[in-house]
């Protein structure tokens, strides 16, 4: 059988749902659709007959030599004045600010829609892809090209929905232009890696920029975190950052929409927190990725959650350019309040999840030569947790993770029977999260050495 995505990566549950595949393969044979966990994979609309493996070559996942570090040592390696942390991969510099024109209408300091706008107004690009709501029940979010103002802030704020980018791509492709791109960590590692194999995209995609990311969610997520808040009928719209006066920034709702105009909204602490942090409905790939800070992006932005500014109801961001071009952009300001901030803050703010990726990354590869799996050649070792309780919480949210996705679909979406199926599994995880708070008192945290460095 010839090696494809379909053979080495949808059948053993390594996808995303990116797209980059379908946007490049020569033939069209391969389209994407929905998986019934809510999933986007890509299928064969035709039967395969060539050797050309291009769709693996763009996989995000796929096993292979290039990695984040390759992918950024190329693009930023050389630039006067860049630097390199192993949490963070390559910087120029850091900064904490917000948006003053779009902070009021968002839950964070929107310096992702900021930069957006700027690079349009500037004329450094002509096109911007983001993330855009449809009001489509069956697909609630899509990329869209957009060229205008109103466009990119169609766009603003945070989604935790599945979307793939296999039409935006086709269409940069099709249409000549400089465009700008906005995603995922694993989305833009997909665009770095299809440009190196299409010049049209290399010279088309101008600037990338990252979003912080802990795990993907499928599209069961929001259909869960929607009963929550008590929505019935077809949900048209999703707001996932909502924010309240009187609630810290870091208490943030998600709030729905009808066909029937009815409105509902839930809090993050009031369920939402369980369903994230227990890795329900997370895809399997993200069990294979161990980059927080989009490291092939010319900037990242994120929350800053630090305790100076997390109890801020307004919220503020963190950034971290990488581009000579980002950075003169965002030196120059208007509009934004930024201050530079010492990149070891930014490093501290997302510790834990730098920490829980890679940490899931090395048990994931050891669980994978346990059970005499394929090794993918990743930059983190194999390795078990030395504590036998974290290696068990992980093992725990391994189960919660798989078994989440049979018991929903199971459930018929049924929020009650779904979480009656889950409460063993989080009884489980509970005993075993307070035994770990007793044998690491008087410590917040156990410290974990592991790691990626330019040594291993």
């Amino acid at each position: 059988m010839k090696s494809s995505v379909i053979t080495e990566i949808v059948k053993h549950d390594l996808c995303i749902g990116c797209g980059m595949c379908a946007a490049l393969c020569p033939k069209s044979i391969l389209g994407i659709q929905w998986n019934c966990y809510g999933e986007y994979n890509p299928s064969e609309v035709t039967l395969c007959n060539t050797e050309c493996s291009l769709c693996l070559g763009v996989c995000p996942f796929a096993d292979s030599d290039e990695n984040e570090d390759t992918l950024a040592k190329a693009l930023y390696w050389s630039v006067p004045g860049i630097q390199h942390r192993p949490e963070t991969g390559y910087f120029l510099a850091s900064y904490v600010g917000y948006s003053e024109k779009h902070r009021a209408t968002s839950a964070s300091g929107e310096m992702a829609t900021w930069l957006l706008e700027t690079l349009l107004t500037k004329g450094v690009v002509d096109h911007i892809i983001c993330v855009v709501l449809t009001g489509d029940p069956d697909n609630l979010f899509t990329f869209r090209i957009v060229d205008t103002i109103e466009g990119v802030r169609s766009g603003a704020g945070s989604v935790y929905y599945p979307m793939e980018m296999s039409e935006v791509i086709k269409k940069i492709l099709e249409m000549p232009g400089r465009y700008a791109i906005v995603g995922l960590p694993c989305f833009i590692k997909a665009v770095r890696l299809a440009q190196k194999r299409n010049k049209k995209l290399q010279e088309r995609i101008v600037v990338c920029v990252g979003l912080v990311c802990g795990q993907l969610k499928s599209k069961h997520f929001t259909c869960y975190t929607a009963t929550l808040a008590g929505v019935k009928g077809i949900l048209t719209a999703v707001n996932y950052r909502g924010k309240s006066k009187n609630q810290p920034a870091s208490n943030f709702f998600f709030s729905f929409t009808t066909a029937e105009g009815v409105k509902k909204k839930v809090f993050w602490n009031e369920g939402v927190n369980e369903a994230w942090t227990n890795r329900w409905f997370t895809p399997t790939a993200c069990n294979y990725c161990d980059d927080v800070f989009a490291e092939c992006a010319d900037a990242t932005c994120m929350d800053a959650w630090l305790p100076k500014y997390s109890q801020d109801s307004q919220a503020m961001n963190l950034v971290l350019v990488r581009s000579p071009t980002i950075h003169k952009i965002v030196t120059q300001g208007g509009g934004v309040y930024l201050d530079p901030i010492p990149v070891e803050y930014i490093v501290k703010r997302q510790a834990e999840v730098v920490a829980f990726k890679r940490h899931y990354l090395a048990n994931q590869l050891y669980l994978d030569m346990q059970e005499g799996l394929k090794k993918l050649r990743k930059p983190v070792p194999p390795k078990k947790p030395k504590n036998s309780f974290v290696s068990q919480k992980i093992i725990l949210q391994y189960q919660m993770q798989r078994i989440c996705k049979e018991k929903y679909v199971n459930s018929n979406t049924n929020e009650k029977n779904f979480q009656k199926n889950m409460h063993p599994y989080l009884k489980k995880i509970q005993r075993n999260e307070k035994i770990l708070k007793i044998i690491t008192y008087p410590h917040k945290t156990i410290k974990v050495h592991f790691g990626r460095n330019q040594h291993e």
